[in-house]
């Protein structure tokens, strides 16, 4: 195990700043959209179940085109990538809300724009998570990837209070233009990144031999699929809370759309919350035990929700529950990129995109318990099953509890 840089040190590094400053902007965007999806649809169609559709076909390219994104990571240069497909993110969301604002969109022509959102942003994951590695090396990876996510978060939270405000003042096409220029400036941000993005060069794999590869790593760390599993299980139990959200803001609290999107701004500083702690507590090296118990503590959170009845109860359990899931997500990005040789990392982080591409089955299938049983019983189902994945883990996985970074 390496000594881990002091987050002060890392800060200091100029690309890192960079990175940093165009995470915050391109999360600004992601933050009003997370707040501007589930209020459109709710508002075409009041249906808890096309609010999981929606978020579910969101997601899907994560699971399609996972180990594909990873391929990309590994065999040209990152950098540039990341400025490719950050720019893309940017013009589709612009498209969206010129269409919505002549009043040309349908929910068919909603859910084909998500998954084309969803497309740009699966690359952007695995792109930018791998990125920082290049950027901290091994000794920052932990510290790094949590202050990147800190960006990530800050950014959310103003978006979804800039969010609320728009579709209250304006309305949800304007919205959509806004998170596309933030976008674009996210881009522009990444044009000053001077880091190589490390890739295999000429040794580059055809994407034949580097699906071959791949399977071949998975043989021989069988820690990864391990891992893997975990990160599938919060994303389908824990993460897809978000379908619930904006249903149990209207159906419960019967808030609009500045009440939806402050319970948004609270979870996005939830997350930030978290990932403070995990980076005050970056010198305990037993980040596998670490992340099991943060599992658990996650299925804990949301078992919480099913009791809440009233808007400051949810709003400090909803903080709790993105608490769990941002520390949780960064510990594992962090343990599947050290568990593998420094020329596959591209290929790990893709199968972390991969992994929380299942969350669509967790969408769709919680979407159809709030339709049939309510909000509050989609809270209570999710953290049963993931409150029990954090024991039988705790109890059972001794090869992820020794894990030490």
């Amino acid at each position: 195990m390496s000594q881990q840089m002091h987050w002060k040190n890392i800060l200091k590094i100029k690309d890192f700043q960079n990175l940093s400053f165009s995470t915050f902007s391109h999360w600004m965007g992601f933050g009003m959209e997370h707040v501007a999806l589930g209020w459109l649809v709710v508002e075409m169609t009041d249906s808890p179940f096309m609010v999981g559709v929606a978020m579910a076909i969101r997601m899907l390219p994560m699971f399609l085109f996972g180990v594909f994104s990873g391929f990309f990571a590994d065999n040209f240069d990152r950098r540039i990538m990341l400025r490719l497909v950050t720019f893309i993110s940017g013009v589709i969301p612009i498209f969206l809300g010129l269409l919505l604002i002549i009043d040309q969109v349908n929910i068919l022509i909603l859910l084909v724009f998500y998954m084309f959102s969803g497309t740009a942003f699966a690359f952007i994951l695995t792109l930018r998570q791998t990125y920082i590695y290049d950027v901290v090396g091994e000794s920052g990876v932990v510290t790094g990837l949590s202050l990147l996510q800190i960006f990530s978060q800050f950014g959310g939270i103003f978006g979804a209070f800039l969010s609320g405000w728009l579709i209250q003042e304006f309305n949800v096409g304007i919205q959509y233009i806004v998170i596309g220029l933030f976008s674009f400036a996210s881009f522009l941000i990444l044009l000053n990144v001077r880091t190589p993005g490390e890739f295999r060069g000429d040794q580059s794999d055809s994407f034949i031999d580097s699906m071959t590869n791949y399977f071949k790593l998975l043989k021989n760390h069988s820690i990864l699929i391990t891992l893997m599993i975990l990160v599938s299980m919060s994303e389908i139990f824990g993460f897809t809370h978000m379908t619930l959200v904006p249903v149990f803001s209207k159906d419960v609290l019967y808030l609009g759309a500045f009440g939806l999107g402050v319970l948004t701004a609270i979870r996005q500083l939830g997350g930030f919350a978290g990932l403070v702690a995990l980076t005050v507590f970056q010198a305990y090296k037993f980040k596998g035990l670490l992340v099991l118990l943060i599992t658990t503590v996650f299925g804990l959170t949301q078992i919480a929700a099913y009791f809440s009845t009233s808007f400051i109860s949810f709003a400090i359990i909803l903080f709790l529950i993105n608490a769990s899931a941002m520390s949780a997500d960064t510990l594992f990005k962090s343990l599947m990129q050290v568990s593998v040789p420094n020329k596959d990392r591209g290929t790990a982080m893709g199968s972390w995109v991969l992994s929380i591409g299942t969350a669509p089955l967790g969408h769709l299938g919680l979407g159809a318990i709030a339709d049939m049983r309510g909000a509050k019983f989609g809270f209570l189902f999710n953290g049963v099953i993931l409150f029990g994945t954090g024991l039988v883990s705790l109890t059972m996985l001794k090869n992820v509890k020794k894990i030490v970074l």
